[in-house]
């Protein structure tokens, strides 16, 4: 019998940039400062955790960041086979999150956006992986048992951070954060894509 044609995916890339030492060398060294300067942070999806207000895009941390993820940026785009020619790519915000021992977020997704991502400065062993749930909502009310999770039968899969990871997601699929169950800090930069079409 043939495989089953998967219909309608819900895609997530992921990827480890080839220089993250770097980069995250740099950027951990950014947060902190921003960190520094606003202690109390935001309050959105964390638990305990310090949320940072939005990075300015044009300081030269964050500039020098979006360069670097900029190819992976490009190959969601391929893969998803969008016009780039009739369409603005842009990053609409961007910010950190910290999560210290006992930290977590909460279950959420990224309104009037496209594309979301979480990429990873510091990811300690149990630090807390990043859920995806599923967002058909036909599952939910017909969910027959299973003998083990699979990509056909799962409503929920998560995600191990790694250090220089990039973990790219469509902005509607609702996502949370595992408790970080170690003593260490689990540092992720996220941001939101936009695209929308050139006016004429």
């Amino acid at each position: 019998m043939s495989k089953p044609n998967l219909l309608f995916p819900t895609p997530v890339w992921t990827t480890r940039l080839e220089n993250y030492m770097t980069i995250n060398k740099r950027m951990y060294s950014f947060i902190k400062k921003n960190q520094n300067k606003d202690l109390k942070g935001i309050n959105k999806s964390n638990n305990k955790g310090w949320h940072s207000k939005d990075f300015n895009l044009q300081d030269d941390e964050p500039k020098e960041f979006i360069n670097n993820i900029s190819p992976s940026i490009q190959k969601v785009m391929k893969d998803m086979n969008w016009d780039i020619h009739r369409q603005t790519i842009k990053i609409s915000n961007m910010w950190a999150i910290i999560n210290t021992g006992g930290s977590s977020n909460s279950r959420h997704q990224h309104g009037n956006s496209t594309i979301s991502a979480a990429y990873y400065v510091r990811a300690p062993k149990n630090c807390g992986d990043i859920v995806f749930y599923d967002p058909r909502p036909a599952p939910v009310f017909c969910y027959p048992a299973t003998v083990s999770s699979n990509l056909l039968n799962a409503q929920v899969n998560g995600i191990t951070p790694n250090e220089g990871a990039l973990i790219l997601f469509p902005s509607y699929v609702d996502h949370s954060v595992n408790e970080n169950l170690s003593n260490e800090e689990r540092i992720v930069i996220s941001f939101n894509i936009t695209i929308q079409m050139n006016s004429n």
